[in-house]
């Protein structure tokens, strides 16, 4: 077999241990569906929320890196599964998860060579990508549980001060988006789609 065809073989190998996000299943229903959504479609629209919020907020983002790491962002969960935000093993997941990315760094046929230094900064970093990515990776699951009124929520027992400790960060490094959270929150105590614990 000749080198560009042993390359070309690996390199599909590699494309088939990345689909294997999409059986990687989250706690957030899809829009208009009765399903999860998947770590893959979280993925993607997590790149593309990071994409637009770029183009919107006055700072002068590197795109290209923001979107690179919203795109291998949650590669680990191949190997370790995804870690419900209000799981009480969520401060172990980020070491289970470097070990997917290491497969996958070092499989024959990934010729990204980065794959790992990108998710190490998404995951342990401090720019200003790194902060974006952080915020509207809580942001999009959020309004996924405000669209479905907080069916995720009442299935997993999430409690209305859970959420607001998860998402308190964000004031800090945009308070117009956590005063757009604590908007949700207030609608969804109203409406009862989030309890307070008794």
């Amino acid at each position: 077999m000749s080198k560009q065809s042993t390359n070309i073989h690996s390199l599909t190998d590699f494309f088939y241990a990345l689909d294997e996000l999409k059986l990687v299943n989250r706690k957030s229903y899809v829009t208009g569906a009765e399903r999860y959504e998947n770590s893959a479609e979280h993925s993607w629209h997590l790149a593309m929320a990071c994409w637009a919020m770029a183009e919107y907020l006055p700072y002068d983002y590197d795109q290209e890196k923001l979107i690179k790491m919203a795109l291998v962002h949650d590669l680990g969960e191949i190997h370790a599964g995804d870690t419900f935000l209000y799981s009480d093993k969520r401060s172990q997941a980020d070491s289970e998860e470097r070990k997917g990315l290491e497969l996958l760094q070092n499989h024959d046929g990934n010729p990204i060579q980065q794959l790992l230094t990108l998710w190490d900064e998404q995951e342990y970093g401090d720019s200003e990508e790194t902060k974006l990515l952080k915020v509207m990776d809580r942001v999009l699951p959020f309004m996924l549980n405000v669209q479905s009124e907080g069916k995720a929520w009442q299935e997993n027992g999430v409690y209305v001060d859970q959420v607001e400790k998860a998402h308190a960060f964000i004031a800090d490094i945009n308070p117009d988006v956590h005063a757009w959270f604590k908007e949700k929150i207030a609608l969804a105590v109203r409406n009862g789609w989030l309890k307070q614990r008794k």
